[in-house]
């Protein structure tokens, strides 16, 4: 059975973050900084990126940090889990990006470095193509997957197209479970621009919000998915969606200890009840993003791309 949790984290290191043009235009939790200047904000999303890693590896969680580069100017390079997916059959999968400017982001060093320290990459698949037909899979962020149970979860969108999610779920044997995700922006239910803001799978649990599911139908086949999965559903409001209670990822540490990781933001908007449900399970790991959510639209989640790759033995 393929693992469902890693403890072996990538995350992008950033030198100029600041807010995407490119990609406000579907993603409505981005709000501009008023009154910061270039250097503020970079300054504010480095000591809210440090804290977090260090909070991660006092727990014993494995982070590999790669450095942003400065030239090309990729703002999201935080968010890696958009463009690259790494999986326990040694498969490295590279995703079709919405955003011109994000499918900069993009790095074979990154997957030299895996490689170099230890890590096996079988094959690599490249989807990328697809932007030239204007069709687009974000990664971790349009897909979630419960490997476990070979299911994979997508709320389709502007950055999150059927047909790429069928040909993933199709690459990797899994099921697919296809719905539509709203919000309310300024009156109308517009989609959510990535499944992973509405919805974590966990190992025993899963968080979500269906009140953005709006069709009954698709709700319900949503729901009958986690709980034939044997999983405790854990429900979340669109307010809370909006402090991005929904981007979370359960992890494990290197002694195979379970961790939910989130953001300040999204453990301050839980319930004392939700937070006992999470509890019960796993302990939590939270810290403050406000800069990069307020900014990039994206939260703890989003900055986390996992490393499932095998590690390479002298076994031949």
């Amino acid at each position: 059975m393929t693992a469902q949790l890693t403890s072996t984290i990538l995350m992008i290191r950033p030198v100029a973050f600041r807010m995407n043009e490119q990609t406000a235009v579907n993603n409505y939790y981005q709000k501009p900084a008023t009154g910061l200047t270039a250097e503020e904000i970079q300054r504010r999303t480095l000591e809210e990126f440090d804290t977090y890693v260090e909070k991660l590896r006092e727990h014993d969680i494995d982070v590999i940090v790669m450095d942003d580069t400065m030239e090309p100017s990729t703002p999201d390079s935080i968010f890696p889990n958009n463009w690259i997916s790494f999986h326990s059959d040694g498969q490295v999968i590279l995703y079709p990006m919405f955003a011109e400017n994000r499918r900069l982001e993009r790095r074979t060093d990154i997957v030299d470095h895996l490689v170099s320290e230890g890590f096996q990459v079988s094959k690599i698949v490249d989807y990328t193509d697809y932007e030239g037909s204007d069709m687009f899979l974000e990664g971790t962020g349009s897909l979630i997957l419960d490997r476990e149970n070979k299911i994979v979860y997508a709320a389709i969108s502007e950055r999150t197209d059927s047909y790429l999610v069928k040909k993933f779920a199709q690459l990797v044997g899994y099921q697919d479970v296809i719905f539509e995700a709203f919000h309310t922006v300024d009156g109308k239910r517009l989609p959510i621009y990535h499944t992973n803001v509405m919805m974590c799978i966990a190992s025993r649990f899963a968080i979500v919000c269906l009140d953005s599911i709006d069709a009954a139908a698709e709700r319900e086949e949503v729901v009958d998915a986690i709980t034939k999965s044997g999983k405790e559903i854990i429900e979340i409001t669109e307010k809370q969606v909006n402090s991005f209670a929904g981007n979370m990822l359960q992890v494990e540490n290197k002694e195979g200890k379970r961790y939910l990781i989130m953001s300040t933001a999204a453990h301050i908007s839980l319930t004392n009840e939700q937070l006992g449900n999470i509890i019960k399970y796993c302990p939590i790991i939270y810290s403050s993003l406000e800069t990069i959510e307020e900014l990039g639209g994206g939260s703890a989640r989003c900055m986390m791309a996992e490393v499932f790759l095998p590690k390479g033995s002298n076994h031949g």
